[in-house]
């Protein structure tokens, strides 16, 4: 199916880095990422969290180091993952040389809150000597002093101002693979400024909206304010931060970019609301199938509706379609086709097994084009 015009989300030409495999910016594919809320400290903990993030599709893990036995560990917890691991830092220089000796893909930092220029240059050496990227992140509730004396509260500009002084810092010591972020809770700033700062720089740009809130109220919030910024182009890795599983920031990350048509992993459901002509427990269905379904990470479409008012139509534009039918006849379409129709029991594990069956033909095609 050709893509519409009206479809087409330009995005934002910008230098690429790398955060050790993955690239971020450029034409690469915009990254996923989540952070860990254990003590760094307990290896076995933060070790299995990240494999739960991993499995979850996380391209890459923030984790912080806020003191000596937190970075201690970092080896160690490195050792035991796939996915590139960002090292949040704050403050204490030390931590960021020790967290870029220890294998860190890429450094969290301010170069403004290290302390000097040679303290700043120290780090800097270090991530250059392992082969370490960084991340400048501005937020508004931590603005410097001089920002907020010269603008009166957190703005747009002050965010843009701050981010481009420690970009300039990065500059003066000849390092440049870097993303920056402008973040702020408040949507309508942190829109702004990521719209300046846009402008200002062609640096990668990583994307959220902090302490966006609970699972729900977070996911509407970040939802609005980064859906605006990806669908104007702008943003090239993103996290959703929500107080809540971290698993789940990862979740509703890739159905942010899914319902953007920007990146696909696993299944997306289109499915309705349900009325009085359901044929079958729409609602009950699909959230069975989500869980039943979180295996799969290939991309797959499938809808489930409940009558024949919008069935068949929803149908024709996924891989896989259930359409309800009067006395428990159910119309199953495959790509987009009539199939072949099924009674009340079992709809579940039939429409699992069509799924999977997708799931496995896709990935053979596309071994087989990697092969050729």
């Amino acid at each position: 199916m050709s893509v519409r015009p009206y479809r087409d989300i330009i995005r934002r030409k910008c230098r690429q880095i790398m955060v050790g495999n993955i690239p971020v910016g450029g034409d690469a594919p915009i990254s996923v990422q989540s952070m860990t809320n254990t003590i760094t400290s307990d290896i076995k903990a933060t070790v299995e969290q990240i494999h739960a993030l991993e499995d979850a599709g996380a391209d890459i893990v923030r984790v912080s180091c806020p003191d000596e036995p937190s970075t201690a560990a970092l080896k160690e917890i490195i050792e035991n993952v796939t996915v590139p691991i960002i090292a949040d830092i704050h403050f204490h220089y030390k931590r960021g040389i020790e967290a870029a000796e220890a294998g860190a893909a890429c450094l969290r930092i301010n170069p403004g809150n290290i302390g000097s220029s040679e303290r700043v240059k120290e780090v800097v050496r270090a991530a250059k000597d392992h082969g370490c990227s960084m991340r400048i992140g501005v937020n508004a509730g931590s603005l410097e002093k001089h920002l907020l004396e010269k603008y009166g509260e957190p703005c747009p500009d002050a965010m843009v101002e701050s981010a481009l002084e420690h970009a300039r810092i990065l500059e003066d010591n000849d390092f440049h693979e870097f993303k920056i972020s402008v973040k702020a809770s408040d949507v309508f700033l942190a829109v702004a400024a990521y719209q300046g700062l846009a402008d200002a720089c062609d640096y990668p740009l990583h994307v959220g909206v902090t302490e966006a809130g609970s699972l729900r109220a977070g996911t509407v919030k970040s939802s609005i304010g980064m859906g605006m910024l990806l669908w104007s182009g702008i943003g090239d890795s993103i996290r959703v931060s929500l107080s809540a599983d971290p698993v789940e920031e990862i979740k509703v990350g890739f159905d942010m970019l899914k319902s953007l048509d920007l990146r696909h992993r696993g299944v997306r459901i289109v499915s309705c609301p349900s009325c009085a002509r359901q044929a079958y427990p729409v609602i009950k269905t699909v959230e069975t199938l989500e869980k039943k379904l979180e295996h799969i990470s290939t991309p797959i479409s499938l809808s489930i509706i409940g009558c024949v008012v919008n069935g068949p139509g929803e149908a024709r534009e996924t891989d896989i379609g259930l359409t309800g039918g009067g006395n428990g006849n159910h119309m199953v379409y495959l790509d987009g086709v009539t199939d072949h129709k099924i009674d009340d029991d079992g709809i579940i594990d039939h429409i699992v097994k069509l799924v999977e069956a997708k799931a496995a033909e896709l990935e053979k095609i596309n071994t087989n084009k990697k092969a050729s």
